[in-house]
């Protein structure tokens, strides 16, 4: 969605950044992984299939894609963004009838970040931005859905901390599919203190860590 490419999001643990060609490489590289590939219900693509996905996600009017990126790497010039890479975040529009619908997807593709409240900080990002007027992707989202599997109980949990309530259970795929209306009951219980917050330009943010260090001479 390119209503979204020139937006970056920082809090206190992650960078969001729009899923760009750089990125490909890495994403592939973890989607190779079988145990991604389950717990994203994927099939393994060639890396040009991953490209073809890419602009896809950048183009197509009814998805939104943001990467993860580790802050405290990211913070650090010297580290090239790829290697900042620790998951991704997917929103899609699911109901034509019903723009204000979408189904939202975090992955923590590096098993080390798991756990350590960087899925919590992302979904508090998505849901804050649409609740205001300044909403980053501004498509007027009211509805969110996510759906886990039964066992990922972790997961479950940190998303009824939201207020997510559970909608339906499906036996055969393992799953569960919770929903939360974003509104003003939601931001009196969910939302505190949103200073951390920060939204900028993309591409300023991006050739400004690029550039090159000059010494101060005396």
């Amino acid at each position: 969605m390119r209503i979204n490419e020139d937006t970056l999001l920082e809090g206190e643990k992650v960078v969001l950044v729009p899923y760009n060609a750089d990125h490909v490489p890495r994403y592939h590289q973890w989607m190779c992984s079988p145990e991604l590939q389950k717990l994203t219900a994927s099939e393994p693509l060639t890396l040009e299939q991953e490209h073809d996905m890419q602009r896809s996600w950048r183009e197509d009017d009814d998805k939104c894609t943001f990467i993860i990126l580790d802050k405290q790497k990211w913070a650090d010039p010297s580290i090239p963004e790829q290697e900042c890479m620790v998951g991704d975040v997917n929103i899609f529009l699911t109901d034509p009838s019903d723009p204000s619908l979408a189904e939202l997807e975090i992955m923590i593709a590096v098993p080390c970040y798991r756990g350590k409240g960087l899925g919590k900080e992302v979904t508090l990002f998505l849901l804050f931005l649409e609740f205001t007027s300044t909403g980053v992707h501004k498509l007027g989202i009211q509805k969110f859905e996510v759906k886990i599997g039964l066992d990922n109980k972790i997961t479950i949990a940190m998303f009824k901390k939201f207020h997510f309530q559970e909608l339906s259970i499906s036996e055969v795929f393992r799953e569960v599919t919770l929903g939360v209306t974003v509104n003003e009951a939601l931001q009196k219980h969910v939302f505190g203190n949103m200073d951390f917050m920060l939204q900028r330009e993309y591409g300023k943010a991006r050739d400004i860590r690029q550039a090159p260090f000059t010494p101060l001479s005396l």
